[in-house]
């Protein structure tokens, strides 16, 4: 798959000022990971300590990732990123399909703001078809107030998706498979797209972030990555899923292998942090968290609760 981007070339993460190109300041950017079918939206933030989603010491930057998948007579955008980001994103999408094509939406994690905190906003502005969700009842949730916003969400069609189904794009034969996430804190759902060999993670894989807001936010096999086995373990139990170590994580490798085995997968594109990109790459990063979840199953390792000001 090629990849184009509006960015500077990839460098690897953690690069040292002295090795580090100058760059121009980045507010967000388009990158076409297929081009006319797939691109990303992205979007940084700083990480200063309060963002609960990296280690409190983590410092830089990442970003937030939003999907757009383009077919000739449709398109759909997974996850609606921060309402901050929102002209932003809405421009994004604007540069990218016709005004008037139909556009569904897919927040993959309903209790996220990073997933559904523009969905009212894009309803109201652009000509959406329907929001998929696990939950009949989601447009309930997206409401946050602006003028007008809970009469667009009344008259939004909702359609609900089962924890394995498959949903069309357009009417020339791309099908995105829907499965329940096999590593979760909340309801979450993976995509796959069979079109461009992606695996839409949402909140895992997020661990690669950079020194600064201008990336790079692709990490090719072009790249020397640095990231470690380390780096990724301590990544993993330093943020939401402290709780691993201890747990009965052999199942949960079994559930992430299965997804693994069953889908040919060249991108990994999580809901923020680096996207990964390459077969070697995926390959690479799939195994690392493998022998993480390994090292970690009660079976080897004593579970004890863990504070936010602890970190390992």
């Amino acid at each position: 798959m090629s990849i184009s981007t509006q960015y500077a070339p990839q460098e690897a993460h953690r690069e040292t000022s002295s090795q580090r190109p100058e760059r121009q300041a980045f507010a967000g950017g388009i990158a076409a990971l297929a081009a006319d079918r797939l691109y990303a939206l992205q979007n940084p933030f700083p990480l200063d300590g309060r963002v609960s989603s990296y280690p409190a010491s983590a410092r830089g930057y990442s970003v937030v990732n939003s999907y757009l998948l383009r077919e000739p007579d449709a398109a759909m955008l997974i996850d609606t990123g921060f309402g901050k980001d929102e002209p932003a994103i809405r421009g994004q999408i604007e540069e990218l399909i016709a005004p008037g094509l139909p556009l569904s939406l897919f927040p993959l994690r309903l209790n996220e703001f990073m997933s559904i905190n523009n969905v009212a906003s894009f309803a109201g502005h652009f000509n959406v078809e329907t929001c998929y969700t696990g939950n009949i009842d989601a447009a309930l949730w997206f409401d946050f107030g602006e003028a007008g916003g809970r009469d667009i969400l009344k008259s939004m069609k909702v359609t609900a998706v089962s924890r394995a189904d498959s949903i069309a794009l357009g009417q020339h034969g791309r099908s995105i498979d829907v499965m329940n996430a096999p590593i979760r804190l909340i309801a979450t759902r993976w995509l796959y797209d069979a079109a461009t060999r992606t695996l839409f993670s949402s909140d895992l894989f997020t661990h690669i972030w950079r020194d600064a807001a201008t990336g790079p936010w692709i990490v090719t096999e072009a790249d020397n990555d640095p990231t470690s086995p380390r780096d990724v373990r301590s990544f993993m139990l330093n943020t939401r899923y402290w709780w691993l170590e201890g747990a009965p994580t052999d199942a949960i490798r079994r559930g992430i292998g299965a997804v693994f085995d069953k889908y040919d997968i060249e991108t990994l594109a999580p809901g923020y942090g680096c996207i990964l990109s390459g077969r070697s790459v995926v390959e690479r990063h799939y195994r690392m968290l493998d022998d993480f979840l390994k090292s970690c199953d009660k079976s080897v390792a004593v579970s004890r609760y863990v504070t936010r000001d602890e970190e390992r």
